[in-house]
């Protein structure tokens, strides 16, 4: 079957010839906007574990969390190297000492060719972004900015406590360094129709970002989208609206854009809808015969 994005895994062997496979990392750290700095709560859609695996929280330093789930890549994927993501929270969000000493950790890890550090756009400085650069010299390194949308009155809805000028700042500051830079989009946010989410993608297109993620909004236990979503006030997408959109989307990005991811993954015992959200395999598959059938690709109406 003709490649119709550009995957991440593709991405990865292209550089590394095996398969390469990210650890999920929770490094114990927080938010400005949910720990009073900024604002309280945290953005609407996120829970008290920052969709994390919540390993910080059970005493499971760094090392303990890589140790743990090597065996179970290497034996499903039969990954012979690995990357840690940093992802629960925001992972630059603390001392330069105390990143420096979580950072150092995983990459003196056995066969760790990288690290992907998941942060916000205002939580980033010329310290953090030197040590990075300086791994960079030596390893893969990916910063993952969430952007979510580039709608200042949807960051504002989400309580993202920034706007998009920020994220612009951030990506400016971080280019030429020898960092990959990650946006995160989330499609179907609250009160977005289908244009706000494919001017997020031309907006973004033109920017020289690396890679792209896309999540799926859906909802989990003890959120403010929780509340929302009972109240009748917000509506999820439904499966393949979701997958039209995701279509329309990559047309819009530049061939050369490595996609991260097309979907989410709730934590099945945290879901509260929908529940197609938790197919994800199927999901992919569909993303995969919808571009088939309509006969595009990544980049269809970029150029590039």
């Amino acid at each position: 079957m003709q490649q119709r994005y550009n995957d991440f895994n593709t991405y990865l062997n292209s550089i590394f010839g095996c398969r390469v496979q990210k650890i999920t990392i929770d490094a114990g750290l927080s938010c400005p906007n949910r720990d009073g700095t900024i604002s309280l709560g945290g953005c609407i859609y996120c829970n008290d574990r920052g969709s994390g695996t919540g390993a910080h929280q059970k005493g499971l330093t760094v090392s303990d969390q890589i140790a743990a789930a090597k065996p179970m890549l290497i034996k499903r994927y039969k990954a012979k190297k690995f990357i840690a993501y940093f992802q629960s929270f925001t992972n630059t969000y603390g001392p330069i000492d105390t990143l420096k000493h979580l950072y150092e950790q995983a990459l003196d890890a056995e066969d760790m060719v990288g690290l992907s550090v998941g942060t916000r756009p205002d939580c980033i400085s010329e310290p953090i972004l030197t040590l990075l650069q300086g791994y960079a010299e030596s390893y893969l390194i990916w910063i993952e900015y969430g952007l979510q949308s580039a709608h200042d009155s949807t960051l504002s809805l989400i309580n993202r406590g920034h706007d998009f000028n920020c994220f612009k700042t951030a990506v400016e500051v971080t280019k030429n360094r020898g960092i990959n830079i990650c946006a995160h989009v989330i499609l179907g946010l609250p009160k977005e129709k289908k244009e706000h989410m494919l001017q997020t993608a031309r907006i973004i297109a033109d920017m020289g970002i690396d890679g792209i993620k896309l999540h799926f909004l859906y909802v989990v236990k003890g959120t403010i989208l929780e509340k929302l979503y009972h109240e009748n006030n917000y509506k999820c997408l439904e499966q393949q609206e979701y997958v039209d959109i995701v279509c329309d989307f990559l047309e819009r990005i530049p061939k050369q854009t490595v996609i991260q991811r097309l979907t989410g993954d709730p934590h099945p015992n945290e879901l509260i809808a929908p529940a197609w959200s938790l197919k994800k395999s199927e999901t992919i598959a569909l993303i995969r015969k919808t571009l088939e059938n309509r006969d595009t690709w990544q980049g269809k109406y970029v150029g590039g």
